[in-house]
């Protein structure tokens, strides 16, 4: 028989193991609902350079639709500045009465080609999915997001991501052919996206620089046609008005801002986290993005280049310029630009390549060879493609020089930033833009990220993902150096891309003229660069994204929904 004494203590024991059972459970339910943000971490990666290179990785830190984030008048008289204030993305929060309207809007019954309710109460169908394509200017990509928006702001759950080349803008007057090139992109948005949310899926095509330098009337074409395909042979809902269209610069910028800020948990709420600065450099364009602190006495100055926002319950003003023109392939053309119109002025003989269209210009081999400082000595760019005017165009082999001269290099890039253009609103970056100073209005402890071209350009040669300006000027000596350094301080690997790209010289020689003498930022100073946070693409996709999750600018298709 039991005593009474050992009655009460398995009583007892009973009890201690219940406590412990119900704390243990109430931590995992708690824990289910905290999402968390990693510490930073880096990868040292080396991957091919003509496939896109496989992302450099940070997880857990780290080329439109209506601006994230509609416009408003301030308050204020004749002098008022535009101020663009953000819907608060996935909560039921109305906008400001005085926000731009959206194009349509979408009632939240699923029948009658409206989209579902959504949203932190009530009945929630937690998965959302957009489909989003940069239409870039050396090619086009797609990004498929599915988005639990049962909490603010929406978290994002699993991305697709495909690329592929030529860009939209390659195909000139063949509307056509331009149009049905996003179809294997299009393939991965229909095997993503669950066949009963397709019509409630909202799709946007977001051209950038390269499309936008096409031209007015080819540019609107392109695009005309691309929205009749997507309407006729596909089941998604196509955004309204800006769905389908070339992007402003200025919302370029911070979209990409918002995504890099949005991975990192720096953004979404009421807490004041310091943010990442962000610069994205194209094709045809690059973007600079960051929230400047000022002094007591100081404030940012008035201008097109001040963005304001509200992301979550945190109003946010950055300084943001897309600087067109000056993407890496722009940076291309006019460095070599330099160099033909110096063989042009030394040598008459030259002018007789001329072509005068460039579509001959496209088709044409080089017959003439030109010596390049931006070459390594021992390498041939051939048939490079150089335009001087609309309707001048040169197709020359750039041979390297016999000794190496990447100072040379480094001065051309310095020349065509255009540091001595007037400034009328000081301080200035470069061709004479305004920019508040990084050493003084952007904290020291704060990251700076740099991206697109400027990780492809690094990684492949097996840089690391956090170096600072001075290291990657030491990169560039490096490779304007040519092959018989390379082979002392690169791997096999490395050399091999190089090989595959020979204007790898005149790209770093740039990149760094745009980001110490162009951007003006410390030789010392420390920037990160990758190619994903967490697994998903870095860039303005996803920025772009989020403000489509409220259901403005688009409805359901009425001929889908069963």
């Amino acid at each position: 028989m039991i005593s009474t004494r050992n009655i009460r203590v398995i009583v007892s024991v009973l009890a201690i193991f219940g406590i412990v059972t119900f704390f243990a459970m109430s931590q995992n339910s708690l824990g289910d609902n905290v999402q968390r943000v990693q510490p930073a971490a880096s990868s040292d990666d080396h991957v091919p350079f003509k496939e896109h290179p496989e992302p450099n990785n940070i997880k857990g830190t780290p080329q439109s639709v209506d601006p994230p984030y509609s416009q408003s008048d301030k308050a204020g008289g004749a002098n008022s500045k535009p101020k663009v204030i953000a819907d608060k993305i996935g909560t039921d929060t109305p906008t400001s009465g005085d926000s731009k309207p959206a194009a349509g809007t979408a009632a939240k019954a699923p029948a009658g080609g409206s989209k579902p309710k959504t949203g932190v109460s009530g009945t929630c169908d937690k998965k959302e999915y957009v489909v989003m394509i940069d239409a870039g200017s050396t090619g086009s990509r797609v990004h498929v997001y599915e988005f639990d928006t049962c909490q603010a702001p929406p978290k994002l759950l699993k991305e697709e991501f495909k690329m592929l080349n030529p860009g939209l803008s390659s195909f000139d007057t063949d509307t056509k052919g331009a149009a049905a090139s996003l179809d294997p992109l299009l393939k991965v948005a229909l095997e993503t996206v669950p066949k009963d949310k397709q019509a409630c899926t909202p799709v946007a095509v977001k051209a950038t620089a390269g499309l936008r330098m096409l031209g007015e009337e080819k540019a609107n074409n392109i695009l005309a046609e691309v929205r009749r395909h997507l309407e006729k042979d596909y089941p998604f809902a196509v955004v309204e008005g800006d769905g389908i269209s070339i992007m402003d610069g200025r919302d370029e910028g911070v979209y990409a801002w918002v995504t890099a800020n949005y991975l990192l948990g720096n953004i979404g709420s009421s807490e004041k986290t310091p943010t990442a600065a962000v610069f994205d450099l194209g094709g045809g364009s690059t973007q600079i993005v960051f929230e400047p602190e000022f002094g007591n006495n100081e404030k940012m100055v008035e201008g097109e280049h001040k963005y304001e926002f509200l992301f979550g319950d945190r109003d946010f003003t950055l300084y943001q310029y897309s600087h067109l023109g000056f993407g890496l392939m722009q940076g291309r053309n006019k460095i070599n630009g330099l160099v033909v119109q110096s063989a042009l002025n030394s040598n008459p003989e030259v002018s007789k390549s001329k072509i005068s269209s460039k579509a001959d210009a496209k088709k044409a081999k080089a017959t003439l060879t030109i010596n390049n400082p931006c070459i390594a000595p021992g390498v041939v760019a051939e048939n490079v493609l150089v335009e001087l005017g609309a309707d001048e165009f040169y197709v020359v082999n750039m041979k390297g020089p016999s000794v190496a001269n990447g100072a040379q290099c480094r001065f051309l890039a310095e020349k065509v930033l255009d540091k001595e253009k007037e400034c009328t609103t000081k301080p200035c970056s470069f061709n004479g833009v305004h920019q508040p100073s990084l050493t003084k209005a952007f904290r020291r402890s704060s990251d700076m990220y740099v991206f697109s071209f400027f990780y492809d350009r690094t990684n492949p040669l097996g840089f690391p993902s956090s170096f600072t300006v001075e290291e990657l000027t030491e990169l560039a000596k490096v490779v304007c150096n040519g092959e018989l350094l390379w082979k002392d301080v690169l791997l096999d690997d490395h050399v091999k891309q190089l090989k595959e790209e020979p204007q790898w010289c005149l790209d770093l020689s740039f990149v760094t003229a745009l980001l110490h003498t162009g951007y003006d930022i410390p030789l010392h100073r420390e920037l990160r660069t990758a190619q994903k946070i967490d697994n998903n693409e870095i860039g303005w996709c996803l920025g772009a994204s989020l403000p489509l999750l409220d259901g403005k600018g688009w409805k359901c298709r009425i001929d889908q929904v069963a």
